[in-house]
């Protein structure tokens, strides 16, 4: 079944807002998980149909912990959103990703501890395929997009999801690059799960801003450090997005468009009408 291109992009710390959309509208969504993060910002670029979110609201107001991930993502997807872009200030715990460098994600760890991180609670289990965690056409878009502007992206890495709001101890910055990790951040590994089960593609450009703490050679992260980075890269950010936009393909040939054929495990005579309800957007489709 052919389906209508809308490209949805998600803004970390430091991009709360997309250059050159036209027609541009604000929608104030409720959703059944509550608030989302700000009102999505619709517009046009390049001719394709564009939705931005701030995801920590616009001002920066929402700590990580405290977004509401469900409700972001279930906005995306009422709004026709097929593929998302988020856009990811992180720490680098390999010498070889500067900061200023961008890390095109493959892999996720999770270390968080007080995120719902489904739709699928109340009367309904779900268990969708989630080894790969970003979608690859997403993930070659953000490549190639990155190349056209000539911005410096590493291809592939593993991101370490913390709780935050705090940084990281010194042991703990150091055990995680024990683990082979090439990235740390504080939001995106619940966005790639629930964008999953919502069938939508999603991967994530991760912004190198600093060591975090582990590096001998180089001062322990700082507010101050990160937001200095962050203000050069932004314009690279924004610059990677405009060239992605035209380089997607008008439908999708991955399987995250269907992550929720054979994933819905309970019967469908015993899901509650209100879960229906609440999840209607998401699995209907696979009720009738």
């Amino acid at each position: 079944m052919s389906e209508e291109l809308v490209v949805g992009v998600i803004g970390g710390s430091g991009l709360y807002e997309i250059d050159g959309l036209t027609d541009v509208r604000e929608v104030q969504l409720s959703t059944p998980f509550g608030s989302p993060s700000d009102a999505y910002i619709c517009g046009t670029l390049h001719g394709v149909k564009m939705v931005f979110l701030p995801r920590h609201g616009r001002g920066h107001r929402i700590s990580p912990s405290e977004i509401n991930f469900r409700a972001n993502i279930w906005g995306l997807k009422k709004l026709g959103v097929t593929r998302i872009l988020s856009i990811s200030a992180v720490g680098s715990m390999r010498e070889d990703v500067h900061p200023g460098d961008f890390v095109v994600i493959d892999q996720f760890i999770d270390r968080t501890r007080h995120r719902p991180d489904t739709f699928f609670t109340d009367g309904v289990v779900a268990h969708v395929m989630f080894a790969d965690p970003v979608c690859h056409d997403v993930r070659k878009v953000f490549l190639g997009a990155a190349a056209k502007v000539g911005v410096k992206a590493h291809d592939g890495g593993t991101y370490v999801n913390m709780e935050g709001p705090q940084f990281s101890t010194r042991a703990e910055s150091k055990l995680y690059r024990s683990w082979g990790v090439d990235v740390i951040g504080m939001t995106n590994l619940q966005e790639a799960k629930l964008a999953r089960e919502a069938e939508i593609c999603y991967a994530t450009l991760a912004m190198a801003t600093d060591y975090d703490c582990w590096h001998e050679s180089h001062d322990d992260v700082t507010v101050e450090a990160i937001l200095a980075v962050m203000h050069k890269n932004i314009g690279n950010a924004r610059s990677v997005i405009k060239a992605a936009v035209p380089l997607f393909a008008a439908q999708r040939t991955c399987g995250c468009s269907s992550a929720l054929k054979f994933a819905i495990m309970t019967a469908k005579d015993r899901i509650p009408p209100e879960a229906r309800t609440r999840l209607g957007l998401l699995i209907e489709k696979y009720l009738v």
